[in-house]
């Protein structure tokens, strides 16, 4: 794993907040506190990403029947389909 060097910025409350995680032990320095809590960061955004794939797909699947849409189905869902298939198409 390469590492890269960067001079940050922190807020008072962002920097009190990683020197009592390096404090409390979870973190052997500051610049692991950073990097642990950004990995976090973009691991829960990416489990927000697929719970909310997960349900479009959940939805888009419902017969229309199900739907109670506003206007046309077709136009309501075109953007989510669009987003859907380009997702597909990168895995």
């Amino acid at each position: 794993m390469s590492v890269q060097k960067q001079s940050v910025s922190f807020t008072d409350t962002a920097y009190a907040f990683a020197k009592e995680l390096v404090e409390a032990g979870e973190y052997p320095n500051m610049s692991a506190a950073v990097s642990g809590e950004l990995a976090k960061a973009k691991a829960e955004r990416e489990r927000e990403r697929a719970v909310l794939e997960a349900e479009l797909e959940r939805r888009l699947s419902l017969p229309l029947d199900q739907w109670d849409p506003i206007g046309d189905v077709t136009e309501v869902t075109k953007g989510a389909r669009a987003h859907l298939a380009e997702m597909a198409q990168k895995t």
